[in-house]
C-alpha cells in the first residue's frame, strides 16, 4: 500500500452497525485514520452498539451529539453521533475533516421492519444518502463506497445474481431504496465525476452481529428452548457470507477508484458499470446454503437441538439468494474463504461470551 493510501483519512458511516464496526477495526489495525459515524438508533439492542463502540475504544458516557469524540485505545478514531439526515451537520462534519475516502455503511436495515415503517427508510436511505453524496461532492472525495443489497433483486429467479441482470422488480420498501441508491450514485459520478462504487451484500453474519437476524434469533431461541420460526417451511436457499470475507472485499474496494468504462454502449446498457466513473458489484459467499442445514451447524455449535415452528413465506423475502462475484474475483481476485460452519462456531462463541450463556 502506497505512503498517500496509508495517510488516507477515511469516513465509515454505520461505524456502530454491525459491519461498520468490523471494517473500522480492520482500518485501524492496518493504520488507518478513521472518522466513524452513527446515530446510535434504537432499532434494535443499544447495549450491542455501545458494546461494538466500546470495542472501538468510545465510552457510552463521553458521547454527545456532533462533538468528536476520541477513542481511548486508538489514537487513530475519532467518532461523531451525527443523523445521515441532518443536512447541516454532515456538511459540517466533511468540511471540518476533509476525508479522502467514504464508506456509506449507514442505513435503516431490514427487510420486515420496512413493511411496518417505510419513513424511516426514506428519510435514513434516499435523504441521507443524498446528503452524502452532496457532501462528497462539494468536498472533492476521491471515492464513495456505499452498501447496497442482495434484495434488488427482488423478483428475479435466474441464479446465480449477476449485477449485470435488471432489477426492476424490488418486492419491500428497503430494497426500493437500495436499488435507488445505485441510481442516485450513478447520477452523481455521470454529473459531476463523483468515483462511486455500491456493494450488494449477501446475508452478512459472523460475532457481534445484528439481534434481527436469523442466525442471531435462532441462537437466542434455541438456548431459550423456545420454538424458532422457519420460514418457507425451511425451502430457503441464503448466500451466507461471513463478515470478514465481507471486510476484506470491502478493503480490496475501497482502495481502487472506478474508471470509466470505453465500450460501455446505452444500446446494450451494463447496468454495473457506465461511462462514469461507476461500479456495482455482488460481494457474497456464491455458495448457498439450505436453511435447514444453517439451523443443523447452529445446533451443533450449540450443542441443542432446535424447535421449529414452520412458516409461509413472510411478505417482501425472497426464497433464494446466490451471488454471482465473478465482477469482484475479476477485478480483486476475491476469495471468500470462511464455510458457513466456521463461521457459525465462531459467531456462537463470541454470543456465549458477550451474553454470558
Amino acid at each position: 500500500m502506497s505512503k498517500k493510501l496509508k495517510n488516507s483519512k477515511i469516513l465509515i458511516t454505520g461505524a456502530a452497525g454491525f459491519i461498520g464496526f468490523h471494517l473500522s477495526m480492520k482500518l485501524l489495525e492496518e493504520g488507518y485514520e478513521i472518522i466513524g459515524l452513527d446515530n446510535i438508533n434504537d432499532y434494535y439492542d443499544l447495549n450491542l452498539k455501545f458494546g461494538r463502540l466500546a470495542e472501538l475504544g468510545i465510552v457510552k458516557d463521553s458521547i454527545r451529539i456532533n462533538q468528536a469524540i476520541h477513542s481511548a485505545k486508538y489514537d487513530k478514531f475519532r467518532f461523531y453521533k451525527i443523523n445521515l439526515e441532518d443536512k447541516v451537520n454532515v456538511y459540517q462534519l466533511f468540511q471540518k475533516e476533509n476525508f479522502d475516502r467514504v464508506v456509506n455503511l449507514g442505513a435503516q436495515a431490514g427487510v420486515r421492519y420496512s413493511l411496518e415503517n417505510p419513513h424511516s427508510y426514506i428519510e435514513s436511505n434516499i435523504n441521507g444518502f443524498l446528503n452524502i453524496l452532496e457532501a462528497c461532492r462539494h468536498n472533492k472525495v476521491e471515492h464513495l463506497v456505499y452498501a447496497s443489497s442482495s434484495s434488488v433483486y427482488g423478483l428475479n429467479e435466474k441464479m446465480p445474481f449477476n449485477t449485470s441482470d435488471n432489477v426492476d422488480h424490488p418486492i419491500s420498501i428497503y430494497a426500493a431504496t437500495k436499488k435507488s441508491n445505485e441510481l442516485m450514485a450513478h447520477t452523481y459520478s455521470y454529473l459531476f465525476g463523483l468515483p462511486t462504487t455500491g456493494l450488494r451484500f449477501f446475508t452478512v453474519y459472523g460475532p457481534w452481529g445484528r439481534p434481527d437476524m436469523a442466525l442471531f434469533l435462532f441462537t437466542k431461541a434455541i438456548l431459550k428452548e423456545e420454538p424458532i420460526k422457519v420460514f418457507n417451511h425451511g425451502n430457503m436457499l441464503r448466500d451466507f457470507t461471513y463478515v470478514d470475507d465481507i471486510v476484506g472485499g470491502i478493503q480490496k474496494v475501497l482502495f481502487r477508484i472506478p474508471e470509466k468504462e470505453p465500450e460501455w454502449s446505452g444500446k446494450s446498457p451494463d447496468p454495473s458499470s457506465s461511462v462514469a466513473p461507476y461500479k456495482v458489484y455482488n460481494i457474497g459467499n456464491n455458495q448457498p446454503v439450505k436453511l435447514l442445514d444453517f439451523i443443523e451447524a447452529i445446533e451443533s455449535a450449540l450443542g441443542k437441538k432446535a424447535i421449529k415452528e414452520m412458516l409461509p413465506l413472510q411478505p417482501g423475502d425472497v426464497p433464494a439468494t446466490f451471488a454471482d462475484v465473478s465482477g469482484l474475483v475479476d477485478d480483486f481476485n476475491y476469495k471468500p474463504n470462511t464455510s458457513y460452519k466456521d463461521g457459525i462456531r465462531r459467531f456462537v462463541q463470541w454470543y456465549r461470551e458477550f451474553y454470558k450463556v
